[in-house]
């Protein structure tokens, strides 16, 4: 009998490898686990775009799987295509988040449909982001304008070393109104309060009728710490953060090696 019966998989450093593919072996083994009863959770700080193609990959919608985008600001139910959660950023921040960027010389960049808005489209960490979810780069002369629409998170992206300290004041001035923080040293993240994996998957959770002690959640960043805390069984990546490592249950091996495979192989399929 399978112990765990949920199994909630990051996907930048960990799903995939450094070419931002999933190994046929992996994928085998992940088809494998779902065969075998195992849901699978995508939970990702991509927009959904950015995570569909993987979530198609892994059949998800046959195996009724679920998205977590946005670093759980959305939850989908891959077979009906049903959104189950959504939390938006509130619009009144918006300015603040802009002004911040702009006067420390940051890109600040959101998400429509397939694209990426941005006033700064030739950023490289502005190209890296789209490459990461294969979108298109929307070039904008307002970026305040161009997000009329509601969104789910900005990103504010440029190099580590200053991006943290920006990071501190930020999360300072909002930490009661709004999340702040990064998800890679390059990547500031920008969402609403109260989101982050944990919580989501929390709503997921009693949404299915399952606990987090039938949960397995595998993941290498910053931003899956609280999921790793939270999973019956958090598995971080050998590649992973070395906090979030401090903090796993078991550390499997790299997202070169098919870290994620030998995970399943020796925690829910053995």
């Amino acid at each position: 009998m399978i112990r765990y019966r949920l199994l909630v998989l990051d996907l930048d450093g960990t799903l995939t490898n450094q070419k931002k593919e999933v190994t046929e072996h992996t994928l085998k083994t992940l088809l494998q686990a779902q065969e075998a009863g195992v849901k699978i959770v995508l939970a990702s700080g991509r927009p959904t775009y950015g995570v569909a193609p993987l979530a198609d990959l892994l059949q998800l919608d046959k195996y009724e799987g679920y998205v977590l985008s946005y670093n759980g600001g959305e939850i989908i139910d891959w077979k009906t295509g049903e959104l189950m959660y959504k939390n938006l950023l509130d619009p009144t921040v918006l300015p603040y988040l802009y002004t911040c960027a702009n006067d420390n010389g940051f890109a600040i960049l959101s998400y429509e449909g397939k694209y990426v808005l941005t006033e700064h489209p030739d950023n490289e960490y502005v190209r890296h982001e789209a490459m990461l979810n294969k979108m298109e780069i929307k070039g904008v002369d307002n970026f305040l304008a161009a997000i009329a629409h509601p969104v789910a998170k900005c990103l504010i992206v440029g190099d580590p070393e200053r991006l943290a300290l920006l990071e501190q004041q930020m999360y300072a001035h909002l930490k009661e109104r709004m999340g702040v923080f990064r998800s890679e040293p390059f990547f500031l993240e920008l969402v609403p309060k109260g989101i982050d994996k944990a919580l989501s998957l929390g709503v997921l959770l009693q949404e299915i009728g399952l606990t987090r002690e039938d949960m397995v959640a595998i993941g290498d960043g910053y931003n899956d710490l609280s999921m790793i805390q939270f999973a019956g069984m958090g598995v971080a990546m050998s590649n992973a953060q070395q906090v979030v490592k401090d903090n796993a249950d078991f550390i499997t091996l790299s997202n070169e090696e098919d870290g994620v495979a030998y995970a399943v192989n020796h925690l829910i399929l053995s």
